[in-house]
């Protein structure tokens, strides 16, 4: 519990620096569902507030479909949908093609996530009616761990943090983002966890650079095929 404690308070004083500059909201919905043995499908939807904290200004509808080399590597195939709204009418939208890589290593009670992420995109401006398009590469770091249990179960309280750099190509500068995140995690049952924590994002221009301060809150919902399961475990009883 003090660690839980001592979390809170380094958050609510980050959060406080936050405010001084613009507090924005990042709001998150995901679905896994394992559909077999080997693939699963996942989606997702994000909705932020990046100039009013309480109005939507951008969303993202994403999913794809990933396959289990291993229990700790998950390599996905996806496509998504984004877009951003100027002063409450739509600015650029984006349809993006990823290949993702996730590699899972544990230590302890320490889980540590590598995401590899490579991205084709394509904007289109209606206010200016231009089209262009872009290349990305993205690393996350994302290390976490259980404060009050041994592992991750039902009623567990985690600890998050993780580091994302971004790399683009024709744009300048190469080295375009980088995202930090500090928070917790509530596992409600199996299926179902809450995260929330302080995201703090630097976008890096040629002449200036802007930093981001979000608010950060997502749903994780993981889902089986039990009836495939439950097949799975009667064959190796027999």
């Amino acid at each position: 519990m003090r660690k839980v404690l001592i979390f809170f308070a380094v958050f609510f004083l980050i959060l406080f620096k936050a405010q001084k500059e613009n507090l924005s909201s990042y709001n998150a919905i995901s679905l896994n569902y394992q559909f077999n043995s080997k693939y699963f499908l996942f989606t997702e939807v994000q909705l932020r507030g990046i100039e009013d904290f309480s109005y939507p200004d951008y969303y993202e509808l994403k999913g794809g479909i990933g396959y289990n080399l291993t229990k700790n590597h998950k390599p996905l195939i996806g496509i998504g949908r984004y877009v951003n709204y100027t002063e409450k009418s739509l600015s650029k939208e984006e349809f993006r093609i990823f290949l993702q890589d996730v590699i899972n290593l544990n230590s302890g009670i320490f889980k540590f996530e590598n995401r590899f992420r490579a991205e084709q995109s394509w904007f289109y401006e209606p206010k200016k009616s231009a089209h262009s398009k872009r290349n990305r590469f993205r690393y996350r770091l994302n290390i976490s761990a259980p404060l009050n249990s041994k592992k991750v179960e039902k009623g567990t309280i985690s600890a998050n943090i993780y580091d994302e750099v971004f790399f683009v190509i024709p744009m300048k500068p190469s080295f375009a983002r980088n995202r930090f995140f500090a928070g917790l995690s509530y596992q409600f049952n199996k299926e179902i966890s809450l995260s929330s924590g302080y995201l703090w994002q630097r976008e890096f221009g040629v002449i200036s650079n802007r930093n981001f301060h979000f608010l950060y809150l997502a749903f994780s919902i993981n889902l089986e095929n039990l009836k495939e399961k439950s097949t799975q475990n009667l064959n190796i009883n027999d």
